[in-house]
């Protein structure tokens, strides 16, 4: 429905991955957008400019001049056409092009004369994808604005299993859909999320703390942002960086993130707890470093303040409050009752268990709960698109 008349510019790079193009194009058309197709020479190796032209009804494009008369491809146009430009496969040399602003083909120009939304969706064998020079191009391209569609895991064409498959034509085009649908759908309103570890403080250098990166949490963040929500987001330490869009107020302890949430809660029409937080902190914190000695070491630990159970005791009825359960068994059981426990509207349950899923993971593999007993169980998918799902989710409750 939202890619009716959208004008896509499909990049197709140097990948085994490129004869998932033909069904993104088809896929795109059959949604009612407007398909032009450029390859780099690489790419005409895996998959042939006939195929995709004949699926996308447009002479596919590769080179700044085509055909005997030396017709100029104007990049620049192509450019402006775009209201999405989509580069799948993007190959580790295309994004390290991309990344660094080296322009030496059709696709490499019409990049950097966009000024439309670019989605790269990564393709290449395992390693290559987690060599620290394509992941700091990933971080690069994300800083430029640009959207990455996460690889996906599975067989790759090395025979070596894991992440690396471009993701399936069916995920590009929901995201896109997600994409351009986005500022219809939560315009105006306010959603607080919580995000990442907390800490608490032991003495002047050491802390208790847990593995979450706070992965879920900002890919959240970020998708209501774009569905038009105004986003605060309090997070506890991560190594991550939200988009312009949102709000970020950063707290270390347990403590800190109730009072902040606390301080935010009323405003908010969506709330979302997706931070990892201590369920206890040191009774007494030394104000110096504690030396080793030859005996044992016991802390005395208190509990800290369970935000979602004391906000959900404050919840409008105006208001819907999201839970996240990380558990390791009687999943659904521990799911359900916290969902009763803390009056959410939905709990999004994920196991410890499920290869793929859980902290530091860029996948993750969720049941939701619903309140009304409901339960939708999802496939393994990237945080990104999980965010979607949840997303969805949120949408549902809202139009009920």
């Amino acid at each position: 429905m939202y890619l009716k008349n959208k004008n896509i510019v499909l990049g197709v790079s140097g990948s085994i991955a490129a004869y998932k193009s033909a069904l993104l194009v088809r896929l795109l058309v059959k949604a009612g957008a407007n398909v032009k197709v450029i390859m780099t020479d690489a790419a005409k190796d895996f998959i042939t400019p006939l195929t995709l032209s004949t699926l996308s009804k447009n002479p596919v494009l590769s080179s700044f001049t085509e055909g005997s008369n030396g017709v100029w491809n104007n990049h620049v146009e192509l450019g402006l056409w775009a209201d999405a430009l989509v580069i799948a496969p993007a190959s580790a040399n295309t994004l390290a092009k991309c990344a660094n602003g080296i322009c030496d083909s059709l696709l490499l120009a019409t990049y950097l004369s966009a000024r439309c939304s670019v989605f790269f969706a990564p393709a290449m064998d395992l390693d290559m994808l987690t060599h620290k020079s394509t992941q700091n191009n990933i971080q690069k391209l994300r800083a430029y604005k640009n959207n990455i569609i996460e690889s996906e895991v599975g067989e790759l064409a090395s025979g070596l299993e894991g992440k690396g498959r471009m993701a399936e034509p069916e995920h590009i085009l929901e995201v896109l859909e997600q994409h351009f649908g986005f500022n219809q759908d939560l315009f105006n309103k306010t959603v607080l999320i919580s995000a990442g570890p907390t800490q608490e403080d032991l003495d002047p250098v050491r802390f208790i703390s847990n593995h979450s990166s706070g992965k879920m949490g900002y890919e959240l963040a970020d998708t209501f942002a774009k569905a038009g929500a105004n986003v605060k987001i309090v997070s506890g330490p991560v190594a991550l960086k939200a988009s312009s869009l949102v709000e970020v107020v950063k707290v270390r302890s347990a403590e800190e993130m109730y009072e902040k949430m606390a301080e935010f809660h009323e405003d908010a029409d969506i709330v979302i707890f997706a931070a990892a937080v201590a369920d206890y902190t040191p009774k007494y914190k030394a104000d110096q470093k504690i030396k080793k000695n030859d005996s044992e070491m016991f802390i005395e630990l208190d509990k800290t303040t369970d935000i979602a159970a004391e906000l959900g005791m404050l919840k409008s009825e105006n208001q819907i409050h999201v839970g996240f359960a990380l558990e390791t068994n009687n999943e659904l059981a521990n799911a359900s009752s916290k969902l009763e426990r803390k009056n959410f509207d939905m709990v999004v349950l994920n196991s410890l268990q499920d290869k793929g899923a859980g902290f530091r993971y860029d996948t993750n593999k969720i049941t939701i709960l619903y309140a009304n007993g409901e339960q939708n169980e999802y496939e393994l998918k990237s945080k990104e698109l999980v965010a979607v799902d949840i997303k969805n989710a949120v949408l549902k409750i809202l139009n009920q």
